[in-house]
């Protein structure tokens, strides 16, 4: 496996000022956002290491240069709308956006788009499923005449009021994709792994990973720890952060060593990138710059430089 990190801490640098960060610090690859440039909407959300909006080919040669002189991979392009808003118009917005990553993705010969399904929060997954058969199919043939893989992150995109009751991502657990896959069951079509999220639903991502590992085209390695002292007075009726909170990798409730080694026993050899949402290393850029130092050093006893 590769060890690496997810680019949307590192909102103040430049690509190339990541690339030399990963490299001086022993990083294989790391997962580079595409969001359109302008004003983020939500935390994480909204940073742009590569412009893929009419990407030229002397573009993406160029960067591909810079990759290949840092010696680290771009392990996916990163971009995590929400293509199933209420709002068709808006929806579409995404769904134009995210075609021209998977549009990049392929001038620079990166195999792997990680996104989000998305959902209306206000129904259920039955109410969004005809939305669903509408919008994704042809944005996977689209992949798939490209060449690239879709991976959704299983976030279920539920964490304050504003997204209750659903949460803004259909694909939040097994049973969903399952229902997913058998839909569309393209071979473009998968998973990028998140292990904390499973965590805080009470799901046993172990299990997840054995028997959706054909399926896991990328892996992320967040942690977050369930307060049971808050979960006994709030209940898992509560907005999921009322019990719950991000941590860095080691200092939450995943064993790390059992995910990297089922992932390992499942065949998966790609990559692992830490995605830091940890509130107590983000006062500052050298603070996030540690988070991800830290969680390299808890990560590298799994898995080898």
């Amino acid at each position: 496996m590769k060890l690496g990190f997810v680019s949307a801490i590192l909102p103040d640098l430049s690509l190339d000022e990541v690339l030399k960060f990963a490299s001086q610090n022993g990083f294989s690859c790391v997962e580079i956002m595409c969001w359109p440039k302008g004003k983020a909407e939500r935390r994480y959300a909204g940073v742009t290491h590569i412009d893929v909006t009419g990407l030229s080919r002397d573009q993406a040669t160029k960067i591909q240069d810079q990759v290949k002189k840092s010696g680290v991979e771009i392990s996916g392009l990163g971009y995590y709308p929400n293509p199933l808003v209420p709002d068709a118009k808006e929806a579409q917005v995404y769904i134009d956006h995210l075609k021209e990553v998977i549009k990049a993705a392929k001038l620079l010969g990166i195999g792997v788009v990680n996104t989000f399904i998305g959902r209306d929060w206000t129904k259920t997954v039955d109410e969004n499923w005809p939305r669903f058969k509408q919008v994704w199919p042809p944005i996977i043939q689209f992949a798939e005449e490209q060449g690239v893989k879709i991976a959704i992150e299983n976030c279920p995109m539920f964490f304050t009021r504003d997204e209750w009751p659903g949460g803004k991502n259909l694909a939040h657990s097994p049973a969903v994709w399952r229902r997913m896959f058998a839909e569309i069951p393209s071979e473009h079509f998968g998973l990028n792994f998140d292990p904390s999220h499973l965590v805080w639903q009470g799901i046993d991502y172990l299990r997840a990973i054995r028997e959706f590992a054909p399926r896991i085209f990328h892996a992320h390695a967040k942690d977050c720890r369930v307060d049971r002292h808050r979960l006994n007075e709030v209940g898992i009726l509560a907005t999921p952060l009322e019990f719950h909170t991000p941590k860095l990798p080691g200092l939450g409730d995943v064993k790390w060593g059992k995910y990297i080694s089922v992932l390992g026993d499942a065949g998966y050899n790609g990559p692992v990138c830490i995605e830091v949402e940890d509130r107590a290393f983000e006062g500052s850029l050298e603070n996030r710059k540690a988070a991800l130092i830290q969680s390299g050093t808890h990560l590298r006893q799994f898995i080898a430089p």
